[in-house]
């Protein structure tokens, strides 16, 4: 483990010259049961099975930043553990917003529980409105004033990025870098979804106006930790020539997937420890973990819908958090948000934006 330390140790320095572990951030989208099945139901039993994935993050010191959607906030079981985990200064609460269920509710299709319409297919001033509602129960329920986001369907654009900026939001994690969503699709005639294979991996402050780029502004893009992967000549021939047909394309990207997540799908364990390895060999000064409140429940996600499935599941993320709770510091997206500011000389007048939630 000392190879590791020493890595950990060179990724940075304070602001006072101090050295300092990257940070491991650790992510949930909390959101209904199975958002993916196209249900007109809306259930959020999945709270329940949360504080065991809590007691967790808890056991090796790394507090989670829990980014809460409008269903799972006015549901009583995740009003209790979410209450618990703040007054124990355990973990985060901070906003996702899935459109489709969030009022105002404006229907933009015949089934929009099945076409699940970006934010962005929305005009801005509904778009504005949904961001007050969610942004709002957040801080009538829990008595907060929540800084942290990510978009649902990870749908982030310009506009979006302005309105957050002006209800005071500080650090978003929306961008997913490498990756394309131009094959997801949203209301039938929409905006249409995003292309972030020429973001930055790295953190910056965003250009409400360029999102691509770093500004001015006071919302701090905190990309997901995704790689690209790199394989032989043999295996990148093979891939090029599957990649021309749908289905095979599909096999190859089962067999050969392009990029690595720092995400569980229940059989990349090794890549998550590498990728984590690997930041801290290249001086990266964070990394960052998502998984969906779902997931952690039999049947609640597409991906993991049994006992057996999320109990692997758990094992994986526990090697994963063994592994980082030593060389890394575990932050809240707000906190790792506060380091940073105060890294690039930013005074703290400066990381507080005017609230608008109305």
């Amino acid at each position: 483990m000392s190879d590791l330390r020493q890595a950990a140790r060179a990724a940075g320095t304070g602001g006072n010259g101090a050295r300092r572990r990257p940070a491991f951030i650790i992510t949930i989208d909390v959101e209904e049961d199975d958002a993916w099945s196209g249900s007109a139901t809306v259930a959020t039993r999945n709270a329940a099975f949360l504080p065991r994935f809590q007691a967790l993050c808890d056991r090796y010191g790394l507090p989670p930043t829990y980014l809460v959607d409008w269903t799972m906030a006015t549901s009583p079981a995740f009003q209790e553990f979410g209450r618990a985990v703040l007054e124990r200064g355990r973990g985060e609460i901070g906003m996702h917003l899935h459109a489709w269920t969030t009022p105002p509710i404006l229907p933009l299709t015949g089934a929009d529980h099945r076409h699940k319409p970006f934010l962005t297919d929305y005009p801005e001033h509904v778009m504005a409105a949904k961001v007050t509602t969610a942004t709002r129960v957040l801080e009538d329920t829990f008595q907060i004033a929540p800084v942290s986001h990510r978009a649902g369907r990870w749908m982030l654009d310009e506009t979006y990025a302005r309105i957050l900026v002006e209800h005071g939001y500080l650090a978003d994690c929306s961008v997913t870098p490498h990756i394309s969503w131009r094959g997801t699709s949203g209301a039938p005639g929409g905006r249409g979804p995003k292309d972030y294979t020429g973001f930055p991996e790295k953190p910056y402050f965003v250009d409400p106006e360029a999102l691509h780029r770093a500004g001015g502004s006071p919302l701090l893009e905190v990309p997901m930790t995704i790689a690209v992967r790199r394989y032989g000549a043999v295996v990148e021939r093979a891939r090029a020539l599957l990649s021309r047909s749908g289905p095979a394309r599909r096999a190859s990207g089962r067999l050969w997937p392009a990029t690595t997540w720092m995400r569980p799908n229940g059989r990349n364990r090794r890549d998550m420890i590498e990728l984590a390895r690997r930041a801290l060999h290249s001086g990266r000064d964070h990394v960052e973990f998502m998984l969906h409140s779902s997931e952690l429940m039999p049947g609640g996600s597409p991906y993991f819908r049994t006992f057996r499935s999320v109990e692997a599941l758990y094992d994986d993320i526990e090697a994963l958090f063994a592994f980082a709770s030593g060389p890394f510091e575990g932050l809240t997206l707000s906190g790792y948000r506060a380091r940073f500011a105060a890294d690039a000389g930013r005074p703290p007048e400066s990381a507080a934006g005017p609230r608008r939630t109305g």
